[in-house]
């Protein structure tokens, strides 16, 4: 495949990559036929991962949204992605217009989009860095001067840490970005969940297995178990579109079948 002017030298083109196809699911036009390939099998699979994917962002947007209604100002977005359709600082400015917002993701191609994306705000910075190197992450300059001021910020991990093996320790990895954080912090995190559509789960997972970002789907119990430390807001850890929906109806009789849980908390 021929390598397009603005994608970065070396980025493997021949491989699916999860947050292309994410940004395919969304309606996006960041990524590659090899990601539309991709996800037209899972679709045959489990038809309805749009809808999965729009509910985890409609989560977001309501997670952001009563953060910013609280009084955070800075928000730092790790597994980012590429920030379009309703990005962090375009939802959070709505309240907060003085928000910064520290987008991070492993993606080179992630990244390069989304610093051209940015190029003009400078009240967003883009940081090539990994979940899985927690203390290289927090090193980064861009992300110790968010952290800097000791306001709050607001750490989201929306549909990345399912992307993190038991091996590299997804908890370790959480608690050691909470224990950098400014008392009042907050953690905005969802998951991937075993429970809802078990049926669908290992087929799903298996895909994602030819990639290079394997997902592991979890219990409601390992990722309540996320934000240890935080103090859980209500409703705690629930189906995606169960998390403050913005009216009762819209949650409809069957939630567990979006198959993730989202969750918001609170550092003392």
């Amino acid at each position: 495949m021929r390598r397009p002017s603005w994608v970065p030298e070396g980025t493997d083109l021949d491989k699916p990559n999860a947050a292309r196809v994410y940004d395919y699911y969304l309606g996006g036009s960041h990524n590659f036929e090899v990601d539309r390939e991709m996800a037209r099998k899972a679709l045959a699979l489990w038809p309805e991962l749009p809808q999965i994917m729009r509910s985890n962002r409609a989560f977001l947007r309501r997670a952001v949204t009563h953060l910013a209604e609280r009084g955070f100002a800075r928000f730092l977005d790790i597994g980012s992605g590429i920030p379009t359709f309703g990005a962090v600082h375009e939802i959070a400015r709505t309240i907060r217009p003085e928000a910064q917002v520290v987008y991070v993701d492993r993606d080179p191609v992630a990244v390069a989009h989304s610093r051209l994306l940015l190029e003009d705000d400078p009240a967003s910075a883009v940081v090539q860095a990994d979940l899985r190197d927690a203390e290289d992450l927090l090193a980064r300059p861009e992300v110790t001067e968010l952290l800097a001021a000791g306001e709050p910020v607001a750490v989201l991990l929306v549909a990345v840490a399912h992307f993190v093996t038991d091996d590299d320790d997804p908890w370790k990895l959480i608690a050691t970005v909470r224990d950098a954080l400014p008392p009042g912090s907050a953690l905005v995190l969802s998951h991937a969940s075993l429970e809802g559509r078990p049926d669908q789960a290992e087929d799903h997972q298996r895909l994602y297995q030819k990639t290079p970002t394997p997902l592991t789907m979890r219990t409601h119990e390992q990722i309540t178990a996320m934000f240890e430390g935080f103090e859980l807001l209500e409703p705690g850890v629930v189906y995606l579109p169960q998390w403050r929906p913005d009216q009762p109806e819209s949650v409809g009789e069957h939630p567990e079948r979006m198959t993730g849980v989202a969750g918001v908390g609170l550092l003392p």
